[in-house]
């Protein structure tokens, strides 16, 4: 039950930490395959602590405080605990924060979280003794100061490049965020911890004006710099615009080179990282030099850039001593990322560990026994079991960075694509962890999406949106995508039809991973459409869809309704089919990898989310206003309809269904 403040301050003068984020992921398979990839990153990488997102209002509030007992309690690792402050009433941090304590976390990092809600909305669904809500993280702190004394050491955020709250922002500068700061260290904040970015010199500067701020409350305060490893070209993108984070042009110029390519954008990333890592290293700092990593639940990035940046704690002597020699697999070579060949010493100076005494003996029974008949019998040792410890860290470590078959099985959700992933990986959903939410302001989404009051507005929002002419939708932050430009004219007649659409993917058949318009992956190497429509309309839909052969499909309301065609179907929407070399035995062969897959648990966990969209865009409004009672009825009687046709060498198929009469 460790201090965070009090770990830094144990570590030598010119020490260097990291920590590492987490957020409850949406589905149960998605927790448990977590929980086996935080025991493995404990092991291997030994962050000096941990977070755990909070979603926005208490949205994630189980779940999160499941996911911090998990990390506090079962894998020893100190936790620290988000907790967002607007839209909760003192009853529900309360109730948090007697949770936290329960558990034994110490450490909260105390947030604002979303812009609060119409005012009218207040107290909507809590009790007598909700008591008055939090508008600031400042109020957040003082009142845990008030409560519960120094019992826990707290965590505030700060913005190296400024903190806004529109989508463009004319005048964001930290110097207009510093005095609110000021106010919370002086409150009773004992750490910093920035938001995400990637321009190093904003940072650099951001601290040392900190350091030399006239108050002096940042002298010898641990200031965390946030770090986000690259995971695809369109994350980065998207998250860089929600946190209003710039992308130097430098830096957008290498990823752009390889944007279509995953892998190639994942190595470019680390070295990006590792760069801005030891840029910031070459700063004096007053302490110990610490850095926060935004993992997105996923773990190889981060695994390489750790390493590779010598952040990894060396071995204490109570450890095994053969905890830090080399992994265990069959390769015969070290992993090189981007030309780095050894990192931290742990590969530099140690000869790699066989698997076993002797690998040579095949198809030959194994004995317990000393073997008399060479050509039909082996011992153990002969037959390759492996000598001493397997689970070390430095194999645990090899396997966190996908080396071997094991790191394969360990990373292979590693093509992140939000809800279009599968839901068994950790990392499915929302790419921040932080719940349902518009992603931006009560003024922006009044700017944005005026104020509509029919269905009739409703879709002419959606019309613009796919004609380019609007910037976002509640579901999407982001304009169309390149190749949806293929199916614009589909799209646009379904939405005059008031079939509000909200994904879609035209059909591809045998196009080069490296096309411009529709290629993805490394080089050399179904069409769908979900929307919204009426009760009504679904019911013809489905009496149609009923009687096909080659379409799928998954339905269901805010009620819990839910129909589909085949309930243990998994349908891989997108994949493709690559070259490459098997590792672990030398061999050429063919990697199938599918990044969007549709199928009942996924559309379940997005169908909750999609709903909680329309509640949440219908609080921007007062709740007797023309547009929040159509946004209501439209919540309580329309369907998602997700909708997969298998025969995608007939590109148009698909849109003759949808819009025949």
């Amino acid at each position: 039950m460790e201090k965070i403040t009090d770990k830094i301050a144990a570590l030598p003068a010119d020490g260097r930490f990291f920590s590492l984020e987490f957020f409850p992921p949406k589905t149960t398979m998605g927790s448990a395959n977590l929980q086996t990839r935080l025991e493995r990153m404990a092991r291997g990488l030994r962050p000096l602590f941990v977070t755990v997102t909070w979603g926005a209002g208490g949205s994630t509030a189980s779940k999160s405080l499941e996911l911090a007992e998990i990390c506090q309690r079962q894998l020893g690792l100190t936790t620290c605990l988000h907790l967002t402050c607007t839209n909760m009433s003192k009853a529900l941090v309360d109730e948090a924060l007697n949770e936290a304590k329960a558990l034994g976390i110490r450490n909260l990092l105390a947030l604002r979280g979303d812009p609060p809600r119409n005012e009218e909305y207040e107290g909507e669904g809590e009790d007598d003794q909700g008591g008055e809500m939090f508008v600031w993280a400042v109020d957040l702190v003082r009142y845990i100061r008030k409560q519960h004394g120094d019992y826990f050491c707290i965590g505030v955020a700060a913005y190296p490049e400024g903190h806004a709250d529109e989508a463009y922002p004319q005048h964001q500068d930290p110097a207009n965020d510093l005095p609110y700061l000021v106010e919370k260290i002086k409150a009773g904040a004992d750490f910093v911890m920035t938001q995400l970015f990637f321009n190093v010199k904003a940072y650099i500067d951001f601290e040392a004006t900190l350091r030399s701020h006239p108050s002096g409350v940042f002298k010898h305060l641990p200031i965390i710099p946030g770090l986000m490893p690259v995971q695809s070209y369109q994350i980065l993108k998207r998250t860089t615009k929600l946190s209003h984070a710039q992308l130097p042009p430098s830096i957008e110029d290498r990823l752009q080179r390889v944007k279509g390519d995953d892998e190639a954008v994942k190595k470019v990333g680390v070295d990006i990282l590792c760069e801005i890592v030891e840029k910031i290293m070459t700063v004096p700092s007053t302490g110990p030099r610490g850095f926060h990593f935004y993992t997105l639940n996923l773990e190889k990035a981060v695994a390489f850039i750790v390493e590779r940046c010598q952040l990894i704690p060396p071995i204490s002597g109570s450890d095994d001593e053969e905890d830090d020699s080399v992994a265990v697999f069959d390769s015969g070579y070290l992993l090189s990322v981007n030309g780095s060949d050894g990192v931290n010493g742990m590969r530099k100076h140690y000869k790699r560990r066989q698997s076993s005494v002797n690998s040579d003996p095949h198809n030959r029974v194994v004995v317990d026994t000393t073997s008399t008949h060479s050509n039909f019998e082996a011992s153990a040792d002969e037959a390759g079991i492996p000598k001493g410890k397997v689970q070390s860290r430095a194999n645990t470590l090899a396997i966190s960075e996908g080396e071997g078959s094991l790191g394969r099985e360990a990373t292979w959700d590693d093509y992140p694509n939000g809800r279009w992933g599968d839901a068994r990986s950790p990392a499915y959903g929302e790419i921040d962890g932080y719940g349902v939410s518009l992603h931006v302001s009560v003024s922006q989404a009044a700017r944005l999406w005026n104020h509509p009051k029919s269905p009739a507005d409703i879709s002419e929002i959606f019309i613009r949106h796919v004609k380019g002419e609007l910037e976002a939708i509640p579901w999407s932050e982001e304009g169309l995508n390149d190749e949806s430009i293929a199916i614009r004219d589909e799209l646009l007649k379904l939405n005059q039809r008031g079939w509000w659409t909200v994904a879609s993917q035209p059909a591809v058949n045998g196009v080069k991973s490296d096309d411009q318009l529709f290629g993805w992956g490394p080089k050399n190497g179904f069409a769908f459409v979900e929307f919204f429509l009426p009760a009504p309309d679904w019911e013809k839909l489905r009496r149609r869809l009923s009687s096909l052969e080659d379409v799928s499909y998954y339905a269901g309301n805010n009620d819990g309704e839910f129909m589909c065609s085949d309930a243990e179907s998994v349908n891989a929407v997108t994949w493709g089919v690559f070259p490459g070399k098997d590792a672990d035995v030398g061999d050429f062969v063919l990697r199938i990898i599918t990044p969007t897959i549709i199928e009942q648990v996924s559309f379940h966990a997005w169908l909750e989310e999609a709903f909680g969209i329309w509640h949440e865009w219908q609080r921007v409004y007062p709740p007797n206003s023309p547009t929040a009672k159509t946004l209501s009825e439209i919540r309580r009687n329309y369907w998602l309809v997700s909708i997969i046709h298998h025969a995608y060498v007939e590109p148009n198929t698909l849109w003759h269904l949808m819009l025949e009469d």
